[in-house]
């Protein structure tokens, strides 16, 4: 059994895809669902949504005023390119040509161990995007824009230019007696109904969705204000005080949903950490608010049908190629994608930093 025979771009693919692990989408995805262009190049209208202007007064038979097509702008820039690569060594194909019997256990470990190896790329890739789209969805300091390393190269972008998003979409609680964590004097409700208050003033809509890490939740959960509302309607809160009752308590008092975002994943030094910081709730309306848009990468422009790599796509844009060096002989896995969110419906979302560092 040779190694090219079963360790394919598909096989990788196929493998990726039917891990039970990975059909369980990410957050982001259902926001910022993914959509394929081609190239390097994007731009994406952005809407200023806000309250109806009414129509200017005409007299009849005259000609109709022309109104300027304000608020939308145009965004641009260029999106970058991630790639990682892994090896199967000599050795280990010298193990695969041991063993003939593909039904062989020893030669169905050792495949598994390469198979292995390389989803931990494709996983890589699809940390990505997650990690881009929750910098936009939690503005610490209403810095809207994601900074991120590629390749050795590092990008900032930069989705609020002009500052007008900060100026009428973030509100940063700046009293120390008023700061989440300070449980007996804070009032949680109260400044999520004045930042909805603000969101409805500013663009005319108001959110239905409230976005914040597990500890955030608690902070709410902690404040005796709270807490005396969630026993106002429930005694026996009193004892069985749970998240779900605050939960509900909030949800009912305000109208929105609570979202509590907790998966983690693994910095480039090996450290965990969380995809949503603590501190910031992002109020958000309901479906998708803009695109996690892939570009056609150099690998599937230019290896594809080539008879040079053996190539396939998962996830709508991550590229696995599959390539053999000759020297030494190793079998070649590349993993590479261009992605970056677009983020149409930003001036729809409101941010609210509840403790200030």
């Amino acid at each position: 059994m040779k190694l090219t025979d079963v360790f394919t771009a598909e096989a990788i693919a196929a493998n990726w895809t039917e891990a039970a692990s990975n059909k369980e989408a990410y957050l982001g995805s259902g926001f910022f669902p993914a959509q394929k262009k081609a190239g390097l190049d994007l731009k994406w209208l952005k809407g200023h949504k806000g309250l109806p202007v009414s129509l200017m007064p005409s007299n009849f038979d005259a000609k109709s005023t022309f109104r300027d097509r304000v608020g939308i702008s145009i965004a641009e820039t260029q999106m970058p390119l991630f790639r990682e690569s892994m090896l199967v060594k000599e050795a280990d194909e010298q193990e695969i040509m041991r063993v003939k019997d593909t039904n062989d256990p020893y030669a169905a470990s050792v495949l598994e161990n390469i198979f292995d190896d390389t989803r931990t790329l494709v996983d890589g890739a699809n940390v990505v995007p997650e990690r881009m789209i929750m910098q936009l969805l939690s503005p610490v300091d209403g810095s809207m824009g994601i900074e991120v390393a590629a390749n050795g190269v590092n990008y900032s972008y930069n989705y609020d230019p002009d500052g007008s998003w900060k100026q009428s979409h973030f509100m940063k609680i700046e009293t120390e007696t008023d700061m989440w964590n300070a449980a007996d004097t804070c009032d949680p409700l109260d400044d999520i109904e004045a930042a909805l208050d603000a969101q409805q003033a500013a663009s005319g809509n108001r959110p239905e969705v409230l976005l914040m890490s597990k500890a955030t939740f608690k902070l709410m959960k902690n404040s005796k204000k709270v807490q005396s509302g969630v026993l106002a309607q429930n005694v026996t809160a009193n004892v069985f005080y749970t998240d779900k009752l605050v939960q509900n308590f909030v949800e009912e008092a305000l109208n929105v949903r609570i979202v509590i975002y907790t998966k983690m994943f693994k910095k480039e030094d090996g450290t965990a950490q969380t995809f949503y910081p603590d501190n910031i709730v992002m109020m958000l309306p309901n479906g998708a608010i803009g695109k996690t848009w892939y570009g056609t990468t150099p690998e599937e422009r230019t290896l594809a049908g080539s008879g040079q790599a053996n190539v396939a796509i998962v996830n709508t844009g991550v590229s696995v190629s599959v390539t053999i060096t000759s020297d030494p002989v190793n079998t070649k896995t590349t993993v590479s994608e261009i992605v970056l969110p677009s983020f149409e419906r930003m001036d729809e979302c409101y941010a609210l930093q509840v403790v200030s560092e």
